[in-house]
C-alpha cells in the first residue's frame, strides 16, 4: 500500500463513523422523519420526530412489529423506542402514518439498520448463598422478578417526563457495566442490564426525570429499590437502596432526592445500579441520559 493511501484510509474512516452517528431523515408527501441515531445499536433509545403535520394531527407508526407511541413535540410530533440489549443487528421496518381531517392520510416507510454490538464478559465471585439458592429463595427470586417484568409491561397513557434526563448521583464518572455477559462463581447468567455507579454509602440518589413512584420494594437481588414510572412506557430503576425517602404513588421532579446509596440484596459493596426499561426493553441509561430533549 502506498503513503499516500495509508493516509486517504483513517480519513474515510472518520468520516464514515461520523456518518453512521448522524440522524437520518426521509420525506414523503410533506412529511419528515427523523431517526436519532441513524444506525442504532442493541440497547439505544432512540427517537423519532415527525414532522409536516397540523398540530391537532394524529401520528401512528410501528418499528419491525412494535407500535409507536407519539406525543406533540415542537415543530411535530416524536416518539423513543428502546432496543433491546439482546436485539439482533440487521434491518428493521418502520412505517409512520399521519392522519388529518378532512386530508387522505399520508405515509412514510423505510428499514432501519440496527448495527452490532459487543458487550464485556465479567468474571464475579460471590458467596455461594447468593448463588445457589434455596428452593424458598428461589421461587422468591423468581416471583419478585416476574412483577418486576409484569410492571415495566405495563404502559401510563400519557408523558410524565419533560426534558433531558439526568444522573441519579453526582460525580462524572460514567456508570459501568451495562450489557456485561457475567459469570458467577463460573456459572453464566443473563447480561446485566443497568449501570453501575460505584460511589458512597449514603450518597443521595435523585430521580432522573419527573414521574410517578411505581415500586417501593425490598427484593433478594435488587435489594432496597425504587422504580419511576415516566408514562409512555418509560420506567427508571434505582437498586441496592441503603434508604428510601418515597412511597407508592408518589409524584417526584426531576433531581429530587429519593432515597441514598446502599449495599442491600446482592451487591460487592456499595454502590448505586441504575437501569433503564423503554417499552419493556431493557435499555442501556447512558442513551437515556443523552436523549436530546428540547422540550
Amino acid at each position: 500500500m502506498s503513503a499516500a493511501s495509508r493516509r486517504i484510509l483513517p480519513a474515510l474512516a472518520a468520516v464514515l463513523l461520523l456518518a453512521l452517528s448522524l440522524p437520518v431523515s426521509v420525506r414523503a408527501d410533506t412529511l419528515r422523519v427523523v431517526w436519532r441515531p441513524a444506525t442504532p445499536r442493541p440497547g439505544d433509545v432512540v427517537w423519532i420526530q415527525v414532522s409536516g403535520g397540523s398540530a391537532g394531527a394524529t401520528v401512528e407508526g410501528s418499528l419491525g412489529d412494535r407500535s409507536l407511541t407519539f406525543f406533540p413535540y415542537p415543530g411535530g410530533h416524536a416518539a423513543v423506542i428502546g432496543l433491546d440489549v439482546d436485539t439482533k443487528p440487521g434491518s428493521a421496518p418502520w412505517r409512520v402514518a399521519v392522519v388529518e381531517t378532512g386530508r387522505a392520510a399520508r405515509t412514510a416507510r423505510g428499514d432501519l439498520r440496527i448495527a452490532a454490538r459487543r458487550f464485556k464478559v465479567q468474571q464475579l465471585t460471590l458467596p455461594s448463598g447468593m448463588v445457589d439458592l434455596d428452593p424458598d429463595t428461589e421461587r422468591r427470586a423468581v416471583e419478585e422478578g416476574e412483577r418486576l417484568r409484569t410492571l415495566y409491561r405495563t404502559t401510563t397513557p400519557v408523558r410524565l417526563w419533560h426534558g433531558r434526563f439526568v444522573r441519579p448521583v453526582a460525580g462524572t464518572e460514567p456508570g459501568t457495566g451495562y450489557g456485561a455477559r457475567r459469570v458467577i462463581n463460573g456459572q453464566p447468567r443473563a447480561p446485566h442490564t443497568g449501570v453501575d455507579y460505584a460511589v458512597e454509602r449514603g450518597t443521595p440518589v435523585v430521580a432522573a426525570n419527573s414521574g410517578r413512584v411505581a415500586l417501593v420494594a425490598d427484593y433478594f437481588f435488587p435489594g432496597r429499590l425504587v422504580v419511576l414510572d415516566h408514562g409512555l412506557g418509560i420506567y427508571t430503576l434505582y437498586f441496592h437502596l441503603d434508604t428510601v425517602g418515597v412511597v407508592d404513588g408518589d409524584v417526584v421532579e426531576r433531581g429530587q432526592p429519593i432515597g441514598t446509596v446502599g449495599a442491600t440484596g446482592r451487591a460487592t459493596g456499595p454502590h448505586l445500579h441504575f437501569g433503564a426499561h423503554v417499552g419493556g426493553a431493557r435499555v442501556d441509561p447512558a442513551s437515556l441520559l443523552g436523549l436530546a430533549v428540547s422540550d
